[in-house]
C-alpha cells in the first residue's frame, strides 16, 4: 500500500493493504479471510484508532441512503456515507438530522463510534442518533444491533471500530428547521461563574472560543433556531458585543469557508457545522485534542485550563467550549453526564504538544475529565478505563462479535484491554 496518512497529515498508517468494496458481498468474504482488520472513515482521527499492521478497509464506496421511513421516522444508510451528502438528502425531503458536528465531511460511520458530537444543552451525541447498526463481525457474518430491543445496542453504537465494521446505520430523523447565526465578541470567562446556563441556553447551539491569551473568549457563536419573523438582534450579550462581518473561528483567517454568519437565516444542514461542505476547513496543518467534563464542574474546569494559559497559548490556534447532553451509550465520553467539551485545535508542534497535554490532563483529572477517543491525549490506560463504568461489558461485548481479536490494535490494546 502506498504511503497514506489521515486528515491533518500528522498520522501515518502502518496497514498493509486497503481494501474499498462496492457490495456487502465482497466486504464479507473479505473479512471472513483477514487476520487483523482495522475499518477507516474520513481520516479524521489524529492518533491510531483507525490503525492496524494488517488491513484496512474503507466504506467510501458504499455511501447510499438506502430508506427514507417516513412513518417510523427514520433513515437508513451504508457505513460509508458523510453528513454533508446524507444532510443534503433529507433536507430536500424536508427532514433533519436533530446535530451536526463543525465538519460535514466527515462519516457518519465514523463519528458514530468515537462519539463524536456537536453541541446544545439538550442535544446528544451524533450517535444518539442511531436507532439502529448493521455491523460485519469477524467471521463476515452481519449483525444487527436495535436500541430497544437489545440491552448491547447502548454498547454497540460507540464501538470504537472493535466490534467490526459497521456496514448500516438506521437513524431517527426530525421535521427540516431553519437556523440563524449569530456572532459576538470577548466574552468575559467571569461570567460563567454565575450566568453558565444562561449563556450556553441562549440558543440551540452554542460555541464559545478562545486562545487562551487573555481571561476573554474571542469568540461567541450562536446558533438559534429560526422563525420568519425574526427581526431583533441584541447588539450585546453578557457584554460581549456582536460582530458586524463574518469571522473564522481562528483570528486573520478568512471566513469564506465558514458556514453563514451575521443571523441571515438558514436550513439546518447549512448552520449547523462551523464550516461549509464545499471547503477543506483547515488552518493548514494542525493537531486536536479535547476533553469532556461533567457540566457541574464547567466553570471550575475552564479556570484550571486558565491557569495553564502561558503554557498553553503559544501552542494553540483555537480552543472551543460547547455543551453536549448525556447519554446512555456505553463508551461514549457523554455517558450518563450531561457535559462540556474543551477543544484545542494546536499548531503542528507535536513535541510541545505532547509536553503540555500532560499538564492539561492533571488540572482536568479532579473532574473526571474524559478525552475524546479520535484525538490526542496521553493519559494513563488505567486512569481512562477508570472513567467508564461499562469497560467490562464493552468487552465482553466486542470478544462476541470478535473473538478472534481480528479488530483489536495496539491503540485499543493499551486502552481498553
Amino acid at each position: 500500500m502506498q504511503e497514506m496518512r489521515n486528515w491533518a497529515g500528522n498520522y501515518q498508517y502502518s496497514a498493509a493493504e486497503l481494501f474499498e468494496p462496492e457490495r456487502m458481498e465482497q466486504l464479507q468474504e473479505w473479512v471472513a479471510k483477514r487476520h487483523k482488520i482495522r475499518p477507516l472513515g474520513s481520516r479524521h482521527s489524529f492518533n491510531g484508532i483507525a490503525d492496524t499492521s494488517g488491513s484496512l478497509v474503507s466504506l467510501k464506496k458504499m455511501n447510499q441512503v438506502l430508506e427514507l421511513d417516513r412513518s417510523s421516522g427514520t433513515v437508513t444508510v451504508e457505513g460509508g456515507i458523510r453528513y454533508g451528502e446524507l444532510a443534503s438528502y433529507l433536507h430536500a425531503n424536508n427532514y433533519a438530522l436533530h446535530n451536526l458536528a463543525s465538519l460535514p465531511h466527515i462519516t457518519i460511520a465514523g463519528a458514530c463510534a468515537t462519539g463524536t458530537h456537536g453541541s446544545g444543552d439538550r442535544n446528544g451525541n451524533l450517535a444518539t442518533s442511531v436507532r439502529s447498526v448493521e455491523i460485519v463481525a469477524s467471521t463476515g457474518d452481519a449483525i444487527i444491533f436495535t436500541r430497544g430491543e437489545q440491552p448491547e445496542a447502548d454498547g454497540a453504537i460507540v464501538s470504537l471500530g472493535a466490534l467490526g465494521v459497521v456496514t448500516k446505520l438506521t437513524l431517527d430523523i426530525v421535521p427540516s428547521f431553519a437556523i440563524s447565526q449569530l456572532l459576538f465578541e470577548n466574552l468575559a470567562l467571569s461570567r460563567l461563574e454565575s450566568q453558565f446556563d444562561d449563556v450556553f441556553s441562549s440558543a440551540y447551539s452554542v460555541s464559545l472560543f478562545t486562545d487562551w491569551s487573555s481571561d476573554r473568549f474571542n469568540q461567541v457563536w450562536l446558533k438559534r433556531l429560526a422563525s420568519v419573523d425574526d427581526t431583533f438582534v441584541e447588539d450585546d450579550f453578557y457584554g460581549a458585543t456582536r460582530a458586524t462581518v463574518p469571522l473564522h473561528p481562528v483570528p486573520d483567517i478568512s471566513a469564506e469557508p465558514c458556514s453563514e454568519q451575521l443571523g441571515k437565516r438558514g436550513p439546518w444542514h447549512e448552520r449547523l457545522p462551523h464550516f461549509r461542505m464545499a471547503f477543506t476547513p483547515s488552518a493548514g496543518e494542525e493537531l486536536q485534542s479535547e476533553y469532556l467534563v461533567p457540566r457541574s464542574h464547567a466553570y471550575a474546569a475552564l479556570e484550571a485550563i486558565f491557569k495553564l494559559r502561558d503554557r498553553i497559548a503559544p501552542h494553540l490556534y483555537i480552543s472551543e467550549v460547547r455543551t453536549i447532553a448525556a447519554d446512555q451509550l456505553w463508551m461514549s465520553p457523554n455517558y450518563r453526564r450531561d457535559s462540556i467539551g474543551i477543544h484545542f485545535t494546536w499548531k503542528p508542534h507535536s513535541e510541545a504538544v505532547e509536553r503540555v497535554l500532560p499538564l492539561i490532563e492533571a488540572a482536568l483529572d479532579p473532574y473526571e475529565a474524559r478525552p475524546h477517543w479520535g484525538k490526542l491525549f496521553t493519559m494513563a490506560p488505567e486512569r481512562l478505563k477508570s472513567l467508564y463504568e461499562k469497560h467490562s461489558d464493552f468487552l465482553s461485548l466486542a470478544a462476541s462479535c470478535d473473538p478472534q481479536g481480528k479488530f483489536r490494535n495496539s491503540f485499543l490494546d493499551r486502552y481498553l484491554w
